[in-house]
């Protein structure tokens, strides 16, 4: 077998496991999906240290806060909503170079006090490392909802 051969065979043996099928995504019972052992996941709804990340937290009516989400969601780069509810919000953010895709979640339970709380999930459909990708991505969208939100 000649080089050439070899070298297309494994690539296509390395990129198999890259499709972009996406997980079991949305609600259930209350919580998000559970993020995957590898390190390419952040949820707000998750005990543990490697996986979890702050939810977010405003005050004023849901309707608002999820005006602002999908505001800000609008504007960022290779982002697409592809599912909104009342109370979720599912995106997909699509990476420029290989084009692999990460999935970010809203949800807003509902409540009836004044604070609102948003739990949080994003991670990467292929993959083991995202090099801190989602982390960054979810507080990039954090300090924009603060400033447009202005929640301490």
């Amino acid at each position: 077998m000649n080089k050439q051969v070899r070298v297309l065979l494994t690539n296509l043996l390395l990129l198999t496991g890259c499709t972009t099928v996406s997980a079991k995504l949305g609600i259930d019972n209350g919580q998000l999906s559970q993020c995957p052992t590898t390190p390419n996941c952040v949820n707000s709804q998750i005990e543990d240290a490697e996986h979890y990340i702050e939810p977010m937290l405003s005050k004023g009516s849901s309707l608002d806060v999820k005006k602002h989400i999908l505001i800000i969601l609008s504007e960022l780069k290779r982002s697409k909503i592809v599912v909104t509810e009342d109370n979720y919000i599912r995106a997909e953010f699509t990476s420029m170079v290989f084009r692999f895709v990460d999935d970010v979640e809203f949800y807003f339970p509902t409540t009836t006090s004044t604070e609102i709380t948003i739990h949080i999930r994003s991670a990467s459909r292929v993959g083991h490392s995202d090099f801190g990708v989602n982390r960054k991505r979810i507080e990039q969208i954090r300090n924009k909802f603060k400033a447009i939100n202005k929640t301490p």
